[in-house]
């Protein structure tokens, strides 16, 4: 799959911007705040539907304007495709492929498979367990449709069962009947939902353990340990067992939703117990085993954007991700960096064609 061409109109800091891409290797470069980021987002935004790093929409908007456009010309199994996004203040955001419109926006997701690597990718340690669920169902939804409905189905049915549980505590009432509606129902989807993410971290961490070695050169041992209630009972059980936790809270305490993965080195926490050095290690090594992953299972190439990756990494962690560049079944790749000279001596070490664009 190749992005062949990207134009936006009135995103984020651009009036009006086209760009004609190199199969292989793209390289922004600029000083910071010109929008070389912006560009990698509006990327991101034609694969997911949404920015990778402003989740509000309309703050996607250029200042002072109504609306944004994204357009985008792919060649995917030789076909020609047409991705385009648009969103007016005051109406809800419309996809469209080849001039169709999306009823869904789930069904988009995956069709276009993407990684992206950024500094922004700190928050997967340093924030909460919510930032790690979503890594997971990221991955996993890009190539299981099936996947993302039951997610969509599950948060929909723990709004409402939240709902009701506020409805209890405000009228001064309760319900069994209407409670074991949705606890049944929370039931069937999160029990799916837990033994996928299962199965996939099955098949993750050994590509993710590799991935990490190469990069570090084997010095410490590290694991992604998922933690999840659904290790102890089944979620009907636990629903029941922790009626009146969530009657007093007012929300469901126990389930999928509060699942989380932890990253460790050396059986310790990395958040408390990694170096600066084996925190970017460790981030790298997850989003390359998620490019490894998406291409196993999707059975197609993603896009790899570098957002500002040559500021943030040492020489020994840019050379192992130039090498995987310089795969023959690597594809292509788009580069953020303030030094133009710098990244293209980098590039130039790959043996592939590459264009430089100056913001």
């Amino acid at each position: 799959m190749i992005l062949k061409s990207l134009s936006l109109l009135n995103y984020k800091n651009f009036d009006s911007k086209s760009f004609s891409f190199n199969a292989k290797i793209n390289c922004l470069v600029g000083n910071n705040g010109v929008g070389k980021t912006n560009v990698l987002d509006a990327i991101y935004h034609l694969s997911f539907g949404k920015s990778y790093f402003n989740p509000v929409a309309t703050q996607n908007i250029k200042h002072n304007e109504a609306f944004f456009v994204i357009n985008g010309d792919y060649l995917k199994n030789e076909a020609e495709e047409k991705i385009v996004i648009s969103l007016k203040r005051g109406q809800k955001k419309v996809i469209k492929r080849n001039n169709k419109v999306y009823d869904k926006f789930s069904d988009h997701i995956g069709f276009l498979p993407l990684v992206i690597i950024s500094p922004a990718d700190r928050d997967l340690i340093i924030e909460g367990s919510d930032k790690r669920r979503k890594f997971i169902d990221s991955v996993i939804s890009q190539g299981d449709k099936v996947y993302l409905q039951l997610l969509i189905k599950y948060n929909k049915i723990l709004a409402q069962r939240n709902a009701l549980l506020k409805y209890f505590a405000v009228n001064h009432t309760f319900n069994k009947d209407s409670l074991e509606i949705y606890n049944d129902q929370l039931h069937t989807y999160g029990t799916t939902i837990f033994e996928k993410r299962k199965r996939f971290l099955e098949l993750f961490i050994p590509i993710f353990k590799a991935r990490y070695e190469a990069i570090s050169g084997g010095q410490e041992g590290v694991h992604l340990e998922y933690k999840s209630d659904l290790f102890d009972a089944d979620l009907s059980a636990l629903l029941i067992n922790n009626l009146n936790k969530d009657k007093a809270l007012q929300y469901t305490t126990v389930g999928t939703h509060k699942d989380d993965l932890l990253f460790n080195i050396d059986a310790r926490p990395i958040k408390k117990f990694g170096s600066q050095g084996q925190q970017k290690s460790f981030l790298i090594a997850l989003k390359l085993a998620q490019f490894d992953f998406i291409k196993t299972q999707n059975n197609d190439t993603p896009l790899l954007l570098l957002d500002d990756i040559f500021d943030k990494l040492d020489e020994q962690r840019v050379t192992h991700i130039i090498k995987l560049v310089n795969d023959k079944n690597f594809g292509q790749l788009f580069i953020s960096d303030t030094h133009a000279k710098r990244t293209e001596s980098v590039v130039k070490q790959v043996h592939q064609s590459y264009e430089i664009f100056k913001l």
